[in-house]
């Protein structure tokens, strides 16, 4: 009886211990605003953002799970190590988003509308890419964004010389 009693303290010990833990994983991810904003050049002229840059593995992977404040001139540009078939879900994501698939100078190559927040779809670039912008929904039609238009910013520029 001790043996079992000393058995289910440990266990209540352990998931005591990993609650806290998955609680934190929940927290939203906030990066800092970039200094120089995103520019969008669409049919409607250049239009800045601003923007958070996931750069690294960790920040790519966690993107805009669990956000809910992306606002209309807000944008998330995920740069990787190479271009490549990128594909994003909407795991713990539970706001609609709009992606742009750049190629390597910055250039939309697939525009995917409309992500279903909390989906486990798959969301594929079609073809190598080599960043990802995330907007707020809608932010592709009102500006009216076609296949070809140009994204700016420095993190796109250093790699498309």
């Amino acid at each position: 009886m001790n043996r079992l009693l000393s058995i289910l303290a440990g266990i209540a010990l352990l998931v005591s211990s990993i609650i806290p833990v998955l609680a934190l994983d929940q927290t939203p991810m906030h990066l800092p605003i970039d200094a120089t904003p995103l520019t969008v050049n669409s049919a409607r002229g250049d239009v800045p953002f601003g923007v958070e840059i996931a750069d690294t593995e960790e920040e790519r992977e966690r993107g805009l799970m669990f956000r809910t404040d992306l606002k209309d001139n807000s944008a998330m540009l995920f740069v990787f190590d190479r271009s490549r078939l990128v594909t994003m879900w909407m795991e713990n994501t539970p706001s609609a988003l709009d992606m742009l698939f750049l190629d390597n100078n910055g250039r939309i190559i697939a525009i995917r509308e409309n992500a279903v927040p909390f989906s486990r779809d798959v969301i594929s670039s079609g073809e190598p890419a080599r960043f990802v912008v995330e907007v707020k929904t809608g932010t592709a039609r009102r500006l009216g964004l076609t296949i070809g238009d140009k994204v700016r910013h420095p993190a796109i520029e250093r790699i498309g010389q």
